[in-house]
């Protein structure tokens, strides 16, 4: 069997809806499985104005709004129609992104009909109670999630940082590794732009401190704003350049110094451009599985200070291109965005070892090998050999 005789059934709750690292992962994905003549069919929910055009064939499943969370669609399952669909399809993996009802009813349909089936994890829901007041749930949480792993027959992890979590956590006996990829084309030093810099009310010798993504509060936005308090306490030069949108927006930005510059959201190469025209990241969150903005900041050259957690704990390199701090430790976080901010030689060091680890992330490589995991994974069932965590 090779990679043409690959039919890839892809679940996930937020295909192209809005646009976050995981489902722009599992995109290049399916364009890749597509472009090496495997067949790919996409379960999601829909809307009627997605965050972008989606790659490849998507069949909607019906959802709802996520309660708190308008933006999110939260799917119902698999109804018949969609049932027959996918019985149609005869997919001989089954692919799990998320662990909500659609990804749980299609872990159920794989095993009753005998196929294989993977999941990827993509973010850790198990810490997300804790930014929202019950954090008394967790345990629950990570409960349910290791029942939920523990039914397919591996699962994939974006970093090794996060495998070994994973593993600590027995959510699988057998975990792998699917990182995520940089586009070295829209993520490069030569995208900085001081005329832009100008254009948002930074001059060339303030350093610019970035933020980048989502505005939510399970990023860390509490962190971030704390250490800013620490700088600003010190009489900082340092500004902050804040990118992206999201529904905390409004908190964020009473909590941020006035001279906080917000961007707004930026895709593609004003994405690019908008990180490489900084001089350093700050990444405070915890409950990333592989930390994408660091690696595109890294890409773009500049050193990153970030939480020592699953995700930019397999990225920077602790002292050489960057930051890892343990949570909590605020007050390191600020010694170090200041040492980069004031030292124009450290922060160069630390971009150039940053830049340099980002040329080992190709997306053709990391996609190829999760095909090459697909390939064993289908190979075993062929052979009859069962899961570890079937075969008990």
């Amino acid at each position: 069997m090779d990679v043409t005789d690959l039919r890839v059934a892809l679940f996930s709750g937020n295909y192209n809806y809005v646009r976050d690292g995981a489902n722009q992962a599992l995109n290049r994905l399916v364009g890749y499985l597509m472009a090496q003549g495997a067949h790919v069919r996409v379960y999601s929910p829909k809307v009627h104005t997605p965050a972008f055009a989606p790659t490849g064939k998507v069949i909607g499943v019906p959802a709802m709004p996520l309660p708190g969370r308008g933006e999110y669609r939260l799917p119902l399952g698999v109804p018949w129609n969609v049932k027959r669909n996918l019985k149609n399809f005869n997919a001989n993996i089954f692919h799990i992104a998320s662990p909500e009802i659609l990804g749980h009813r299609a872990v159920s349909l794989a095993r009753n009909w005998n196929k294989p089936v993977v999941a990827s994890v993509h973010t850790r829901f198990e810490t997300y109670p804790r930014y929202y007041g019950f954090a008394f749930m967790e345990p629950l949480v990570e409960a349910v999630l290791r029942r939920f792993y523990r039914r397919c027959d591996a699962i994939f992890a974006p970093s090794e940082s996060m495998a070994q979590l994973l593993r600590e956590q027995r959510m699988s006996y057998d975990v792998g590794i699917w990182s995520r990829g940089v586009d070295t084309d829209v993520f490069t030093p030569a995208r900085r732009d001081m005329d832009w810099r100008r254009s948002i009310g930074l001059s060339d010798d303030e350093p610019a401190i970035a933020f980048v993504g989502r505005l939510v509060m399970e990023k860390g936005l509490d962190v971030f704003a704390e250490t800013i308090d620490l700088l600003e306490r010190r009489n900082s030069k340092a500004r902050v350049v804040v990118i992206g949108e999201g529904p905390a927006k409004e908190w964020f930005q009473s909590r941020m110094p006035g001279r906080t510059i917000f961007t707004g959201f930026q895709r593609g190469p004003d994405l690019g451009r908008a990180i490489a025209s900084c001089d350093l990241l700050f990444n405070p969150s915890v409950t990333e599985t592989f930390g994408n903005v660091t690696l595109e900041a890294m890409a773009c050259g500049l050193p990153v200070v970030a939480a020592r957690a699953t995700g930019s704990a397999s990225l920077v390199d602790d002292g050489i291109s960057g930051r890892l701090i343990r949570p909590g430790g605020n007050e390191a976080f600020a010694q170090a965005l200041r040492l980069y901010s004031e030292d124009t030689d450290a922060r160069k060091a630390a971009g150039t070892a940053g830049l340099k680890i980002s040329e080992r992330y190709a997306w053709d490589r990391v996609n190829g090998d999760l095909v090459e995991a697909y390939l064993r994974i289908i190979r075993l069932r062929t052979m009859g050999i069962q899961p570890i965590s079937r075969a008990r």
